[in-house]
């Protein structure tokens, strides 16, 4: 695979050329306020654009936030991040009120060496999404049309066959950006010869979300881990009672033949802490894995299955996580992933964490992030590139 990088564009020389950045400024919103709560991926294509102003690029950012409906919707604004954006940065952010419309011209229009402009949120406009070929590439035309190079640097997005992830660079000339790149160098330790013993310590919700990467890692890994909501299905696959815990009843089956193909290599929780209901006030106690009383739901896992895991994690010299043990953003619930956290920021080898709701739960719990090896941007993009499917975002960069 050949990728023209960032390095290779500045090596050509950008001052006073305009440059098309997409970025992954998908950040999360308190439902309330409407303030950011987490600005990790801010943050992390700051190296991409601080290099460009330096280099004197004119710089035009581009982004999705949300799911909006392919027209504009106020909650789905990037406004707050064009606030935080220029905080970060030290810098002034022209913000365009709309993407390839009268605002984002009149922003371009008087833009200078090393400024920024980030245009509003690609998916108030129903082609950034489309699966219709045409269609998308009629908007990327107009995108492109702002530029004369196109860094991508939104990792998790590469996933997406977008018109700005997978369209747009095949009208430019285009450069993975130090994100990416960053990203890929690291994910590509993990599918070629990793360091062993190589553990993988999954979590989330569904099994069904999960699938394919444990089709795909369980032939490649010396312990897969699991917690979460998803490992109550497992247990239901040994026969043992889950009460009113996540299940999914039609996976039960998938679960009993992955363990038996596992041999062992599977581990699930011994303990977990079940409650009355989904609640921070609820009544919890902590009970055995196989003794969850019939009225009540497990919401995290206990402090010896945090013990088991920690163990086999101290192990390691590389280790994959992706997804929390529990409800982490529920005090009560917030050990079992604060325990196997910091046991995989011990580790001395390759630590990865998957993006999503992993990197997150770093931030949310005061975990120090330069502890871990590497925090990923995109949770979807990295369990595809686990799972050995074709990126789209990444085929377009290459070469």
């Amino acid at each position: 695979m050949t990728i023209r990088t960032l390095d290779d564009l500045l090596a050509e020389g950008v001052s006073g050329r305009r440059v098309l950045v997409r970025a992954d400024l998908n950040v999360p919103l308190d439902k309330q306020t409407g303030e950011i709560t987490d600005d990790g991926r801010i943050r992390a294509v700051l190296p991409t654009l601080q290099a460009l102003r330096d280099a004197g690029a004119e710089i035009i950012v581009m982004s999705h936030l949300g799911r909006p409906k392919g027209e504009p919707n106020p909650k789905y604004s990037l406004a707050p991040v064009a606030g935080r954006l220029e905080a970060l940065a030290e810098t002034p952010v022209i913000f365009a009120t709309d993407t390839v419309g009268e605002s984002a011209r009149q922003a371009l229009a008087g833009l200078e060496p090393g400024q920024i402009v980030l245009l509003e949120n690609l998916r108030f406009n129903a082609a950034e999404t489309s699966k219709d070929d045409a269609e998308r590439g009629a908007f990327a035309d107009q995108l492109a049309g702002f530029a004369e190079a196109y860094v991508d640097d939104a990792f998790g997005a590469v996933h997406r066959k977008h018109a700005s992830v997978f369209d747009v660079p095949a009208r430019l000339p285009h450069f993975a950006g130090k994100l990416v790149l960053r990203e890929v160098e690291v994910l590509s330790k993990l599918t070629g010869s990793p360091q062993r013993p190589y553990v993988v310590v999954l979590g989330g919700s569904k099994v069904s979300d999960k699938l394919a990467v444990i089709e795909a890692l369980l032939p490649k890994v010396d312990r897969l881990l699991i917690g979460g909501g998803m490992c109550f299905t497992f247990l239901a696959a040994q026969g043992h009672e889950v009460g009113k815990s996540l299940l999914e009843s039609e996976m039960i089956d998938t679960c009993r033949d992955l363990l038996a193909r596992a041999e062992g290599r599977i581990v699930l929780p011994v303990d977990v802490v079940a409650a009355t209901e989904f609640s921070a006030d609820a009544d919890h106690v902590t009970v055995p894995a196989d003794e969850i009383p019939a009225d009540r739901l497990g919401l995290d896992v206990g402090p010896r299955t945090v013990a088991e895991f920690a163990q086999i994690i101290a192990g390691a010299k590389t280790v994959f996580w992706n997804g929390p043990m529990g409800v982490f953003e529920l005090a009560p619930f917030a050990a079992g992933t604060r325990g196997v956290a910091e046991a995989i920021s011990k580790v001395d080898g390759v630590t990865v964490v998957g993006g999503g709701d992993s990197a997150a739960a770093v931030r949310a719990l005061g975990l120090d992030e330069a502890a871990f090896g590497h925090i990923s941007t995109g949770g979807g993009a990295s369990l595809e590139y686990l799972e050995g499917k074709t990126l789209p975002g990444i085929a377009a960069l290459e070469s």
